[in-house]
């Protein structure tokens, strides 16, 4: 690319992550069309696009079914349902040369015979020689086609130095390919050719870059300061004396890692996993109480309101009678409260502040923040996380998150190795199992039987359904028409309701009547999904479950089983079941273990849905498969300490190389 492309394809490739010549070199196809011979018209089987070639006989505008191109050619006709009237002067042209075209596309049966919808086509002489490597595929944006793409990476291999940069050594161990030799094939493979080793090569590489990034982040924090917190101050060595339970031993380990990490002048960076009613939030507040020990505040993130003020309530349970002031704040307090808050939080007379992002928000100033707390943190952006601890001014903010979505080990090596990660891998004594029964909706009866009984026996229960109003599916129960159908069949209980689009204060006076027994049943969509705790509520229904993802499900069902009854979940589902809705509730049917159930999820999703939405700041991954290629991550992992230790310059320039403006936002 001996010139610049224009300003408006410059644009378009900027959409791309492409804004180099080296970017274009590392742009690989996403598969590939094999051009390299041409199918006899009689030998094209059904829905295989192939490449034919015929001489020009006519062409026409067809008005029906609408305005079209037709080329009659040779045995076939090409049909242009958009069209240009160069096209049709370009083929005229070919008429009158004795050029002939050459077409790759389905070859279909027609009105008039064989012929193909809106093949990708060239002009060419007879005779002309075919390409000996296969067509690439690569991909693309809006309004920029292929024939461009290729013509800008082939510009690009011939002008760009494609340099192989990792140690020699290191080469010969991993047995890799060379680089650029892997490029180049993966660009043009001949047909047949085997690219494996050269796939493998390109994995390697743009792993390491993320190993390398991340581990740069995780070195660069580890290099602030940060304050200090003590692990046995008065406030702590009080709480923990007076715990009306034992911790578990998981929770005991973990609290001692998080104790350990806050003692150390520089900032903690910790995940802590632990699947659904594990005890994390007990965890969270010991964390707390060492921010408030060393004279430091604590702020606590939680992404719904319903979420954030249970906490409130059991913060201010535990913590309120050791003396210590808590805020709450989140987007729905009426101005007054609002202001108060802030102030409280603003002159440190507010020593934990809990709360949605409004925490982070302009116009919220912390005294000295010196811990924050993230719950469910897979529902937020990097980049919301780092503005709460950027409230910290002094100095680097330690940071907790927390989520009870486990997430495999396959995939914390690879998109949390800048992060520690704790486990809590048990659940505390006296949690009674939660069994999961399976029912089709024409047992709906049955269930509502169920329902009478559990209430009868002074019991509570949920109906869960997945959304709010009616929607386009018919068939796809909304939570407005089952509380109105559940009051009709269900006289004799009350029947409470709560879902997102209910003000914070109606979610609130709906989830308190619940907890305070007023209500039976409280009909709800996943905005119970996190942080509800009512340990009366033993009976949950999951209408339409064959609609619900299995971490959700997982989740959902985490709500019950928190007292001392045994507990039951039942999940409605509709038939006739897809492959993959009756796979879903395979898993949820025979695993009570979230981690069991995220390992599932992996094979069944892959990683990409699995990762869900991808937070901002992330680095992703365009080749390589952190499950399949899980072989080259590990040895990714390990080389980056290793070269991270031997030469930081190299290190970067790797990250540049394979990241390139994906590498933006690092979690440090």
């Amino acid at each position: 690319m001996k010139r610049e492309p224009p300003a408006a394809t410059a644009r378009k490739l900027a959409r791309l992550g492409i804004r180099s010549r080296r970017d274009l070199v590392l742009h690989l196809p996403l598969r590939y069309e094999d051009e390299t011979h041409l199918t006899p018209l009689g030998e094209a089987a059904a829905g295989v696009p192939v490449l034919v070639q015929a001489p020009v006989l006519g062409t026409e505008i067809a008005f029906r079914p609408k305005r079209q191109l037709v080329v009659r050619c040779e045995g076939l006709a090409l049909r242009f349902l958009n069209f240009y009237g160069s096209q049709t002067r370009q083929f005229e042209r070919a008429i009158e040369e004795g050029s002939q075209v050459r077409a790759y596309g389905e070859v279909r049966p027609g009105r008039q015979g064989a012929e193909m919808i809106h093949p990708r086509y060239r002009i060419v002489a007879p005779g002309e020689p075919l390409p000996s490597a296969l067509t690439p595929v690569y991909p693309t944006t809006s309004g920029l086609g292929q024939a461009t793409l290729r013509k800008l990476v082939l510009e690009a291999l011939a002008h760009e130095a494609i340099e192989d940069t990792l140690p020699a050594a290191l080469r010969e161990r991993l047995a890799l390919a060379p680089l650029e030799a892997s490029v180049r094939l993966l660009h043009a493979p001949p047909p047949g050719a085997d690219v494996a080793a050269a796939w493998r090569r390109v994995k390697f590489d743009e792993l390491l870059a993320q190993q390398l990034q991340l581990r740069l982040a995780y070195r660069k924090r580890r290099a602030r300061d940060a304050p200090a917190l003590p692990a046995n101050g008065p406030l702590l060595r009080r709480f923990l004396g007076k715990l009306p339970f034992r911790l578990t031993r998981a929770q005991s380990r973990v609290m001692a890692e998080l104790l350990r990490d806050l003692a150390q002048p520089h900032p903690m960076q910790r995940l802590l996993q632990g699947d659904v009613g594990s005890g994390k939030t007990i965890v969270a507040a010991i964390c707390c109480l060492a921010a408030v020990d060393a004279g430091t505040q604590a702020a606590v993130m939680a992404p719904t309101e319903i979420l954030a003020e249970q906490h409130y309530r059991k913060f201010s349970s535990w913590l309120a009678p050791l003396g210590v002031e808590i805020a709450w704040l989140h987007g729905a307090l009426p101005a007054a409260e609002r202001k108060a808050a802030r102030k409280a939080i603003a002159a440190g007379s507010a020593h934990i502040a809990i709360g949605t992002q409004a925490l982070f928000q302009e116009g919220v100033e912390f005294a000295r923040l010196a811990l924050a707390i993230v719950d469910e943190q897979h529902r937020f952006g990097v980049k919301q996380r780092l503005e709460l601890r950027r409230k910290s001014e002094r100095a680097a903010a330690h940071q907790l998150m927390m989520s009870a979505t486990p997430i495999p080990r396959t995939l914390s090596m690879t998109y949390h190795a800048d992060l520690d990660v704790s486990v809590i891998d048990e659940l505390p004594p006296g949690r009674k199992p939660v069994t999961t029964r399976l029912a089709s909706a024409a047992r709906r009866a049955e269930v509502l039987e169920r329902i009478r009984a559990a209430c009868a026996d002074g019991q509570q229960a949920y109906w869960v359904c997945p959304v709010i109003e009616e929607s386009r599916d018919k068939d796809l129960q909304a939570a407005l028409d089952a509380f109105e159908e559940l009051r009709r069949e269900l006289p004799a209980l009350k029947v409470g309701l709560v879902h997102g689009r209910l003000s914070p204060a109606e979610k609130a006076g709906a989830m308190q009547a619940f907890a305070l027994g007023q209500t039976q049943l409280l009909v709800c969509t996943t905005v119970i999904e996190v942080g509800v705790d009512v340990p009366n509520a033993s009976l949950m229904v999951i209408e339409h479950a064959e609609r619900f993802g299995l971490a959700q499900l997982h989740q959902l069902r985490g709500r019950i089983g928190r007292g001392a009854r045994a507990s039951d979940c039942i999940l409605l589902f509709v038939e006739p079941l897809s492959e993959a809705a009756r796979s879903r509730l395979k898993v949820i049917y025979e695993n009570a273990d979230g981690f069991a159930i995220a390992e599932e999820d992996l094979r069944l999703r892959g990683p990409g849905e699995f990762m869900g939405e991808r937070q901002s700041g992330e680095p992703l991954l365009r080749f390589a498969d952190p499950v399949g290629d899980a072989d080259l991550a590990e040895a990714a992992r390990a080389a980056a300490e290793e070269l991270l230790d031997a030469d930081e310059a190299f290190a970067r320039s790797h990250i540049e190389r394979w990241l390139g403006a994906r590498a933006e936002y690092p979690r440090v």
